[in-house]
């Protein structure tokens, strides 16, 4: 059986995913601690429209607005025992939208953290976990999407578990972890262990990388360790946010422009990296400014740690220097931080 993102992959050297979808959402009315996914259900016409706009400005991949829909996450706004149908309708309005693009466009299901921790730290053990990410899974792949892509991961255990219940789907799965806290995630894991992890991983996922994070100066920094550990054949994923985020006026803003998101999914492709988006802050006016800098692009030599903080500005301390074996041992928890975004905040 043909799958699209498969055949897109393999016949161009770069995919140009989409930009964030929470961030945009607020733009279009959506409240501080409501729940993006449920508009799945109760705003399509909004969903669809996000979605028409990336593809409009050139995306080939879409995602799916489903970032928070483990029923770890539902819970939390009483929508525990709707997570088929919130994921389905996810999928399926994607889906609408990528189908009548006019050009081959992937739609992938989003999958974000639980919010839980793992035991013995947190009360979620690898199998609960791992059975709330194939029930998302198995709804999302029932909808319509591509693949399943599994974003903004910042341990080990939720990693393998959210790579185990969406391999339970049958589809290609990508996933990206989010390098924050002096080069690592916030539990602890780096680069390069990423890769080695990914490599282990049975069955291991076809692509992974980085997403969201501190700006574009650290995650091309994550993504220029992780290709050091990386397989030949291995395919990197970028998503950077739009620039650093600020409190400004009581509220996070992304200070990245169209042209700065241009320069960043240039300098991913010169690091490796096959598919590349934007998270926070990225509007269908960024990827647009990505999607003209892409195009015709012939990657050039791969940038010094200098030239992208010259390029993209400073970043932390730890990310400099993360060149460890791929298989050297990858720490499994660290104490006393949460992870992902707030419980009750959007994805992007």
């Amino acid at each position: 059986m043909s799958n699209r993102f498969i055949e897109l992959l393999a016949g161009r050297e770069v995919l140009l995913a989409d930009g964030a979808t929470g961030t945009n959402f607020f733009a279009a009315g959506l409240q501080t601690g409501d729940a993006p996914e449920l508009w799945n259900l109760e705003e399509p016409a909004k969903v669809r429209n996000l979605h028409r706009a990336f593809v409009e400005a050139g995306s080939d991949i879409i995602l799916t607005n489903t970032f928070g829909g483990t029923r770890n996450r539902l819970k939390l706004h009483k929508s525990q025992d709707r997570v088929a149908e919130i994921n389905r309708a996810g999928a399926q309005l994607a889906r609408a939208v990528a189908d009548g693009a006019g050009r081959p466009v992937a739609v992938a299901g989003s999958m974000g953290p639980t919010g839980d921790l793992f035991e013995p730290l947190g009360p979620l053990s690898l199998e609960a976990a791992t059975d709330a990410f194939a029930e998302q899974a198995l709804a999302l792949a029932e909808g319509g999407v591509d693949l399943l892509w599994i974003e903004t991961i910042s341990s080990v255990e939720e990693m393998t578990a959210a790579v185990a219940g969406a391999a339970k789907t049958g589809l290609p799965v990508l996933c990206t972890l989010s390098f924050d806290t002096n080069g690592r995630t916030m539990m602890g894991i780096t680069p390069a262990q990423v890769a080695g992890l990914a490599q282990s991983l049975d069955p291991k996922p076809m692509g992974y990388g980085g997403n969201c994070g501190i700006g574009p100066a650290e995650l091309l920094v994550a993504l220029a360790n992780m290709k050091e550990a990386a397989g030949a054949n291995d395919i990197l994923v970028a998503k950077s946010n739009c620039g650093v985020p600020e409190w400004i006026d009581g509220a996070i803003k992304y200070q990245g422009s169209p042209e700065l998101m241009g320069e960043y999914a240039r300098a991913a492709v010169d690091i490796g990296a096959r598919i590349i988006g934007g998270c926070c802050g990225t509007s269908p006016e960024h990827v647009a400014n990505m999607r003209a800098a892409l195009d015709g692009y012939v990657a050039g030599p791969k940038p010094s740690i200098e030239d992208i903080v010259e390029k993209f500005g400073q970043v932390s301390q730890g990310g400099h220097a993360q060149h460890a074996h791929p298989h050297a041992e990858t720490p499994t928890r660290s104490k006393g931080r949460r992870r992902g975004r707030p419980k009750t905040a959007p994805s992007s």
